[in-house]
């Protein structure tokens, strides 16, 4: 898997903005219900920063890279994209890869092209690459590991939640990790606007400006965090701590390789501080969980030698 994709401590506290966008919603370019001008105006008016349509690009619909140019402006961008697909999973699906970042011109998988050489294109053409909805599809370890070019996974699929209730990528995500793979996690709506599967998570990305290119930057260096509702504030590590603060929650985890995790908990908690030693020379993430049982996930920090 992708080898420097990681929560970088300095994004909280280097020169820029927290932006938020989500980067998994469909209009009519392929099964979504509204157009993409509709789409595009429903998350702009909804205080978004940054929207990515990722229509389905398959054949049925004419392999769509939906061009949202026209509808930036000063305080709203988008970037280009689309929601990949090849043949097949080890359930004999087709594969799921959202890809942030195309060229309007890429060109659709020839006949024989199976979904690891088309997200090494991908790769090489310099998009942002993640496994969609790794819990709905059913992805295995050893199927997934194989992706050595992929930036991240989504965590939550709010799509998947209402739908299939398969809406967790915890499970792949984290045995993933355990092997060393750099990957950050993101959730996203993957609204298709048949039923109220938007506004439901989303990520929160540091970057210089509003542009495209300094967002998928900053993607690409994982340095955002994802979220239903509750903010993560600061994040570092002082005096032997891992300190957090956070908007109020009930709970406030740090989870780290196996079963290792420590929290604060309680309710109305907005900080905390954790020993580092606990997950030394490792890695840990943080989650925070609401009163509603809303989450935020932030993507791994990597300690000592791993760093």
């Amino acid at each position: 898997m992708q080898k420097g994709s990681h929560m970088s401590l300095e994004a909280f506290s280097k020169p820029g903005h927290f932006y938020r966008g989500n980067i998994h919603t469909h209009s009519t370019k392929s099964d979504g219900r509204l157009s993409p001008e509709d789409v595009c105006t429903f998350y702009r008016q909804r205080n978004y920063d940054f929207l990515m349509l990722s229509d389905h690009f398959l054949a049925e619909y004419e392999y769509p890279i939906t061009d949202t140019r026209p509808y930036r402006d000063e305080n709203f961008t988008t970037l280009i994209g689309a929601e990949l697909h090849a043949p097949a999973t080890s359930h004999g699906d087709l594969w799921h890869i959202l890809a942030a970042g195309l060229p309007l011109d890429f060109t659709p998988p020839h006949q024989d092209e199976d979904a690891y050489s088309l997200a090494r294109r991908v790769f090489e053409a310099g998009a942002f690459l993640a496994l969609a909805h790794p819990g709905w599809s059913g992805l295995s370890v050893e199927e997934s590991r194989r992706m050595d070019m992929v930036h991240g996974i989504e965590i939550f699929n709010y799509g998947c939640a209402l739908e299939t209730d398969r809406a967790d990528g915890t499970h792949l995500f984290d045995a993933l990790v355990n092997e060393g793979c750099r990957l950050s996690c993101l959730a996203v709506d993957d609204a298709h606007f048949k039923c109220e599967d938007y506004l439901g998570a989303w990520t929160m990305v540091k970057a210089a400006t509003l542009d495209p290119d300094d967002l998928l930057s900053a993607m690409k260096a994982g340095e955002y965090y994802s979220t239903q509702g509750p903010s993560l504030h600061s994040l570092s590590i002082e005096g032997g701590d891992i300190v957090i603060q956070s908007s109020a929650v009930f709970s406030i985890a740090v989870l780290g390789r196996g079963a290792g995790n420590k929290r604060v908990s309680g309710g109305n908690v907005t900080s905390a501080r954790i020993p580092v030693d606990s997950f030394a020379d490792d890695w840990f993430r943080v989650v925070l969980l609401d009163e509603n049982g809303k989450r935020a996930w932030s993507n791994p920090v990597w300690l000592g030698e791993k760093s």
